[in-house]
């Protein structure tokens, strides 16, 4: 590694091989997922304002937003595979923006739960909130500061490199038990009101609710694959075989961070009352 400390561009003696990706990041894949993304936050702000959500809104356009940067930081590397900037930029950006996303779906499940039968959740509706964004503020701040330290060591502080990739593994492994803490209370209460569903105390949720909870849950699970399959990639060390795969990264860290839900979803939360 000490012989490409200098490398700042690819040269015959500093090939892209030699980089901590060991490829050039695709235009064209990378290119798409920062449309992608900047286009989500474009319209959750729109739809935000529309509809006066405001806290759900911030957390989904702030989450996308800052995937697309990551995405940008990428595009730099595609230009320059030794860019340290671009590589900074992509680290942190696309380790912490899935965060802010998973901070939106905790509030959704909130709302769902506060006006759908809340007796049947084992915790209360407003502690989601207390509970799961504080564990996701926490983790966001491990992941941003091992990025940052990682970013800020280059290729010739090995050892700083290290601490950072530490801390990171640390955030994604902390929000990995944070998620499926909150997927086993989310399932815990679905099927509690499952077995009263023919209660008449129970109400009947209409079927734009249940679309919109089964995007919510899609979005839940594309954003734990992706936390869990950071994990070895991250835990294997700079330059392992899985992190230099760009297929795998684009299909379970890109394109897996899908479409964020986007609407009303205080409105689209609430049931209507069972009528005789």
């Amino acid at each position: 590694m000490g012989t490409f400390d200098n490398c700042t561009e690819v040269t015959p003696a500093c090939p892209v091989e030699a980089t901590t990706y060991g490829y050039t990041p695709a235009l064209g894949p990378n290119a798409a997922l920062l449309a992608i993304f900047a286009i989500c936050a474009i319209v959750q702000i729109a739809v935000g304002i529309w509809k006066r959500v405001y806290s759900y809104s911030i957390a989904i356009a702030v989450g996308s937003a800052i995937e697309a940067v990551g995405y940008g930081g990428r595009l730099a590397m595609h230009n320059n595979p030794w860019s340290s900037s671009g590589f900074t930029i992509q680290i942190t950006c696309l380790i912490i923006g899935p965060s802010f996303v998973a901070a939106g779906i905790y509030l959704t499940l909130k709302h769902f739960i506060r006006n759908n039968n809340p007796e049947f959740s084992l915790l209360k509706p407003r502690l989601y909130t207390w509970v799961f964004i504080g564990c996701d503020a926490g983790s966001i701040v491990l992941q941003a500061a091992g990025g940052g330290i990682a970013g800020s060591a280059g290729r010739d502080k090995v050892d700083l490199l290290d601490i950072g990739n530490n801390v990171m593994i640390a955030g994604i492994a902390f929000q990995v038990i944070t998620m499926a803490l909150c997927g086993v209370l989310a399932s815990a209460y679905a099927v509690r009101r499952r077995r009263h569903r023919n209660d008449p105390t129970v109400a009947v949720i209409p079927a734009k609710t249940k679309i919109f909870a089964c995007v919510v849950a899609f979005a839940y699970l594309t954003i734990l694959v992706r936390c869990i399959y950071r994990l070895p990639e991250m835990a294997g060390g700079w330059g392992n075989e899985l992190m230099q795969n760009e297929k795998e990264f684009l299909i379970l860290d890109g394109f897996s961070c899908r479409l964020p839900p986007t609407g009303d979803e205080n409105r689209l939360c609430k049931a209507k009352a069972r009528t005789a």
